[in-house]
């Protein structure tokens, strides 16, 4: 019998596109609600950011305080390496993958929130989707956040928080690496002519969008509410009736 829930939810979107907003509604609403009405249940949030900015502080230990070689990024911020992009999705399945295991040892209905952007520049979405195994595209379904480019600027610009750099809800990039890293996206291109799913590794995945160019997760908390509520309903059915693989 399947759950009442979604099991697994890959979260993606530009860079303030208003998805740690929608983990902070869901976050903040009555477990039973939560379960009931948006088929979420106990909430687990995973972020590839906390990695990137641990990297991003060792290396400025490395170079300023011990006079060694930066092992991630070079000065500027940017990775030294391309495949540094695949160590991030990995170190989140590997947290997915501990955490999920030691909730089915304690019978608990939890729902994964795995969350991350991705740019052209870096292989976008199509290369952090084939990273996932059998094992989570089971019980994956994805909910891609869309705003355009400007919008995700403008929110970028607007959030930054010069004494909280790395917070979740507050950090912020310069806008040369914004466009450089996140100006092309490869949604469209990933789901052209696939209206409702995804196909990974001969495997359907659905999907839904979630259109946030008019910006609900800023001060409308009745219009969020609404708009997620329909969202998370149609990707919960769209998952219940897709057929195993």
């Amino acid at each position: 019998m399947a759950a009442d829930y979604l099991p697994l939810l890959i979260l993606i979107g530009r860079p303030a596109s208003g998805k740690s907003e929608i983990i902070g509604h869901l976050l903040g609403l009555p477990a039973s609600r939560r379960r009931a009405e948006f088929h979420m249940g106990e909430l687990v949030v995973l972020d590839d950011f906390p990695y990137l900015w641990a990297w991003l502080e060792e290396d400025s230990l490395l170079e300023h305080r011990l006079g060694q070689p930066r092992l991630h990024t070079d000065p500027k911020g940017y990775f030294l390496y391309p495949h540094l992009w695949d160590l991030l999705v990995e170190r989140l399945l590997q947290e997915y993958l501990a955490r999920s295991a030691e909730a089915e040892d304690a019978g608990s209905a939890r729902s994964y929130v795995l969350e991350f952007s991705r740019g052209s520049e870096h292989g976008g979405y199509r290369r952090a989707l084939a990273r996932l195994g059998e094992a989570i595209l089971r019980r994956a379904a994805v909910m891609y956040v869309r705003v355009s480019f400007e919008e995700s600027l403008r929110k970028n610009r607007r959030r930054f928080n010069p004494a909280r750099p790395g917070s979740i809800l507050e950090h912020s990039l310069p806008d040369e690496k914004m466009s450089r890293l996140y100006r092309d996206d490869d949604w469209s291109e990933l789901t052209r002519g696939h209206a409702t799913h995804l196909t990974i590794k001969n495997r359907r995945l659905p999907y839904v969008l979630f259109d946030n160019n008019d910006d609900v997760t800023t001060g409308k908390p009745e219009m969020l509410d609404r708009k997620l509520q329909e969202r998370l309903t149609a990707l919960y059915e769209l998952r219940l009736n897709t057929p195993p693989n």
